[in-house]
């Protein structure tokens, strides 16, 4: 659906867009600026930014932009993500659909995406964002009160939910729903860490769900969303093809750092101009971090940013709750409620030690990533160039881990580390051709010799290594094989 705006001298009508100033319902706001004889209309999703400049000589202007017209000039705002297709099938499961992740990484766009589809389908839906008070206060009421939202024949509806964290009860309400109306009502649902944090949420939706998490963009989103798609078809050239080259590698290595040094938010992507992307990213930090806290029930704001700091500064590093505790003069399980709290936000993730049976391998201290590296560089206020910064293989090592997260999941990831300090930074000893992957920044700092002991031991699972420099077509296929 494109966006189809009139306007003139006289006032604004804006068609498919709420007609007012602020509307939390559609998620959408528009303003006029009739000194500058403008109009901004703007998504909450921070994927849509259109500025139409009107002449003084004109009384009027028609703008309608296509779903393709858009795309072409803005980068990509119905761009679907890669998750759209799995959530696409998941509608005809009658589990409840359930979309998460961290705030501003278009989780609401993706519902209504899903929507469109529907429609076009000719399925019959009704859409929910519970940033509505009034609506949220009916659906409190009591959970049956959807019904009188949706078409009111016998047929098969999908009800989709926006922000479903804010009802009072959103486990019960769901599990009502589910429960009375299943096969005749499809639920999907996006909700915020608040509501998966939960635990009445895992106990009341057992066996009624299936949870979808949806991470900042993938290095191919990125490159999409941002308007280059001649680069994003030869960076899907280059994985299809094993021996392929392209003169545009240079191009595509200045993206990759780019990627690796602002991360992967829609509303950062978006952004052209360096200072702007950084204003994003600190908006992330400041605004939509700081509502985590807050629904999570974290008291102490400045302790928590403090120790989500220290750990942006760790990554790939074993975490020592103790140590983290003592540094900041906190209770060992304040500290790790804290990290309890990062984890279901989505902004970082642990790995866990793999083992099997040999004494001298450490099984106890998890290692930790950062799940978008345009946060971790904001909260450490360095957006430096990788070549001069001494951090740079601990930014590669968190790069490798989330390309291997995106293909394989948060939890399918293991590390290998012995007490006497031999390590391999990845392990996946539970997908069909298992592999353990080492991370290296630069290609000369590679030493086979030392994972003789992993090799001997685990000669089941070979090792292969991935580094960055020197960037030529093979670091994209080492990293994606």
């Amino acid at each position: 659906m494109g966006i189809l705006g009139w306007v003139g001298m006289g006032g604004v009508v804006v068609h498919g867009l709420p007609q007012r100033k602020n509307d939390v319902d559609t998620g959408s706001y528009w303003d006029f600026c009739p000194a500058h004889m403008y109009i901004l209309i703007y998504s909450f999703d921070n994927l849509t930014c259109v500025s139409v400049k009107l002449s003084v000589f004109f009384t009027y202007i028609w703008v309608k932009l296509s779903v393709f017209f858009t795309f072409e000039l803005f980068g990509g705002y119905n761009m679907k993500r890669k998750l759209f297709a799995y959530l696409q099938r998941h509608l005809e499961k009658k589990e409840i659909t359930i979309l998460t992740g961290a705030r501003q990484t278009g989780k609401s766009t993706l519902l209504k995406q899903l929507e469109a589809y529907c429609r076009e389908s000719n399925i019959r839906t009704a859409f929910f964002n519970l940033e509505n008070n009034t609506l949220r206060q009916d659906l409190d009421g009591h959970p049956f009160n959807l019904l009188k939202y949706l078409p009111d024949d016998q047929g098969y509806k999908v009800a989709f939910i926006d922000e479903v964290q804010y009802l009072k009860d959103p486990s019960n309400f769901l599990k009502l729903i589910y429960d009375e109306y299943q096969g005749q009502i499809k639920l999907v649902v996006t909700g915020s860490s608040a509501f998966y944090i939960d635990d009445k949420f895992r106990d009341s939706l057992a066996g009624r769900k299936r949870i979808f998490h949806l991470l900042t963009c993938s290095f191919d989103e990125y490159l999409s969303l941002s308007g280059k798609m001649e680069l994003a078809e030869e960076f899907k050239r280059i994985l299809r093809e094993p021996s392929a080259k392209t003169i545009s590698i240079d191009h595509l290595r200045n993206e990759w750092e780019l990627y690796m040094l602002y991360g992967g938010y829609p509303a950062v992507i978006t952004e052209s101009d360096r200072g702007e992307k950084i204003a994003r990213l600190r908006e992330i930090r400041d605004s939509f971090v700081k509502r985590d806290i807050h629904e999570s029930g974290v008291l102490n704001e400045t302790m928590f940013y403090s120790l989500f700091k220290i750990l942006a500064s760790q990554t790939g590093s074993l975490v020592n709750v103790n140590e983290l505790a003592l540094t900041l003069k906190i209770k060992h399980q304040t500290a790790s409620n804290y990290i309890t709290v990062l984890r279901k936000c989505f902004h970082m993730a642990l790995v866990t030690p793999f083992h099997k049976n040999i004494r001298k391998e450490l099984t106890k201290m998890p290692k930790l990533y950062m799940l978008d590296l345009g946060l971790r560089n904001c909260l450490l206020n360095n957006f430096d160039p990788l070549n001069g910064r001494l951090d740079k293989g601990e930014i590669w090592e968190n790069m490798v881990y989330r390309v291997l997260a995106e293909r394989y999941g948060l939890e399918g990831l293991s590390f290998w580390r012995t007490t006497d300090g031999n390590e391999v930074d990845f392990v996946l000893s539970d997908i069909d051709a298992p592999k353990a992957i080492e991370a290296k920044y630069d290609k000369q700092l590679i030493k086979p010799s030392k994972y003789k002991l992993f090799n001997a031991n685990y000669p089941d699972i070979p090792l292969a290594f991935s580094w960055l420099s020197p960037f030529d077509e093979d670091c994209f296929r080492r990293l994606y094989s």
